[in-house]
């Protein structure tokens, strides 16, 4: 094992999928001659030339839908957006053509692409750099949606999807680049629609994915404090989703909070929500919570952009509720 970054866990994972396939080239703003916005992409120009590591104008619907061609041509391209923020101006790639391709050519097509970069708030960036689009890709037909909140799920489940015949949509976060954790030294592929235990309990369910699940392990340590033992379940992947280890968990504690960084109206939290109350309704000794971000824009202040945000306090809060009702 070797404790390493989550960006260099990307970045390991793009380097042994290019050695390893002749097919997969990434392409981006900034990812050769800068070696990535982010770092991620470092050595890789040097590595395997621009053919391979192509450097895009500032262009994401341009350079999506020459990622999308090129997939449908046999190659596998990883598609780097800077933010996603940015593949606002990429949907129509996305969504009507990568997503639809297999569906409308009967089978005949496929389109092996992943689309990745940053997704959600960092610092100080304001309401239109500060946005969780997880839900959006997450509602349509045809993507599969990752969200790894470790480095090791972060290599493990991009080496699948770039191996993958469908299009796949890669949410990292600015904040997680630099976040350390244990990842083997062997090569390993981490499937998807795999939840996993970030840490046992039997009081409540913590349910979460992406940067908000280290939130939620910080709200767990703070109840254990309290003498409540919280099971963290970690969603890593959305879309497919490990339904049957919600149910199993919830079953189980009997309680549920759910926390997801986006938007609370038609979010990835509400309809995990919604699904848990469905499913475990005779189960449930409390309803199901949701702490989602706040319904607004987000700010530039930074004391209010964290007040925006499903911080541990309000997560500890929201398990409170869940256990004593009145707290």
């Amino acid at each position: 094992m070797s404790v390493i970054t989550y960006r260099e866990a990307l970045g390991r994972a793009l380097d042994e999928e290019m050695a390893r396939d002749g097919r997969v080239f990434l392409m981006g703003e900034e990812v050769g001659e800068y070696d990535g916005a982010y770092k991620v992409s470092k050595g890789l120009l040097a590595k395997y030339g621009p053919d391979r590591v192509r450097d895009t104008p500032i262009a994401e619907l341009g350079f999506t839908g020459a990622g999308v061609g090129a997939a449908i041509a046999g190659l596998r391209p990883v598609v780097e957006w800077m933010t996603h923020n940015f593949a606002l101006l990429a949907m129509d790639q996305v969504i009507n053509e990568a997503a639809k391709m297999r569906y409308m050519s009967g089978g005949q097509l496929s389109v092996p692409i992943v689309f990745r970069g940053p997704n959600g708030p960092a610092e100080y960036l304001a309401s239109q750099h500060s946005q969780s689009f997880a839900s959006f890709w997450a509602h349509v037909p045809g993507l599969k949606v990752l969200a790894p909140s470790t480095p090791a799920d972060a290599y493990g489940l991009l080496k699948s999807a770039i191996r993958d015949d469908d299009p796949v949509v890669f949410l990292e976060s600015e904040m997680m680049y630099g976040w350390k954790g244990e990842v083997s030294d062997q090569e390993f592929l981490v499937p998807f629609g795999k939840a996993a235990v970030a840490r046992p309990g039997r009081d409540l369910t913590i349910i979460s994915f992406s940067k908000p699940a280290r939130a939620a392990l910080e709200a767990a340590d703070a109840l254990a404090g309290r003498g409540i033992e919280a099971e963290v379940l970690d969603l890593r992947s959305i879309r497919p989703l490990d339904e049957a280890a919600l149910y199993e968990s919830v079953r189980r504690t009997g309680r549920c909070v759910v926390v997801d960084e986006s938007w609370p109206f038609a979010s990835v939290g509400s309809h995990v929500a919604y699904l848990v109350s469905r499913e475990c309704f005779d189960r449930l000794d409390a309803p199901v919570a949701l702490v989602s971000g706040e319904d607004v824009p987000m700010p530039y202040n930074h004391a209010l952009e964290l007040a925006a945000q499903p911080l541990a306090a309000k997560i500890e809060a929201a398990a409170l509720r869940a256990l004593y009702r009145e707290v």
